[in-house]
């Protein structure tokens, strides 16, 4: 199942200018997700990250992996219209740095989904070349 950005903020509330995923390329609901991010010379964070040296801050790459998680676990009819906040990262690695006009591609599985609590695990990668990777905790809670 591929989504684009319209369909991606059905489904999480991210917005511009922190809506970090671009289009689904895969789900499986409540299983995992595919996702890409195109990152442009515009993006709001690399005129201070760094000014003359553009680099993809590692918590914004975290974030991405993030977004394509949750997508994934709240594309489950009993989540709908539900939130999943990034609850925490173990053994995260950035191993690449990321800039403008890289493509990354935001993979992420669910590893364990008990209640309101969901961990995952999470890899970036531009072509073939793992630049992040680590697992990831969700909390689901209702939206409002």
């Amino acid at each position: 199942m591929i989504l684009n950005s319209k369909e991606i903020q059905e489904i999480i509330p991210h917005r511009w200018p922190f809506l970090l995923v671009d289009k689904i390329l895969e789900l499986e609901e409540g299983v995992r997700a595919v996702g890409l991010k195109n990152f442009t010379s515009t993006e709001f964070f690399f005129p201070g990250h760094f000014p003359d040296y553009p680099v993809v801050p590692g918590v914004i790459l975290a974030e991405a992996l993030a977004q394509v998680g949750a997508v994934a676990l709240l594309s489950l009819p009993a989540n709908k219209g539900k939130i999943a906040f990034f609850a925490g990262m173990d053994g995260f690695r950035f191993r690449k740095q990321v800039g403008p006009g890289d493509t990354v591609r935001l993979e992420v599985t669910l590893d364990k989904v008990r209640g309101s609590i969901g961990k995952g695990t999470a890899k970036a990668f531009i072509d073939d070349k793992v630049v992040a990777n680590g697992e990831l905790i969700f909390a689901i809670q209702k939206g409002e």
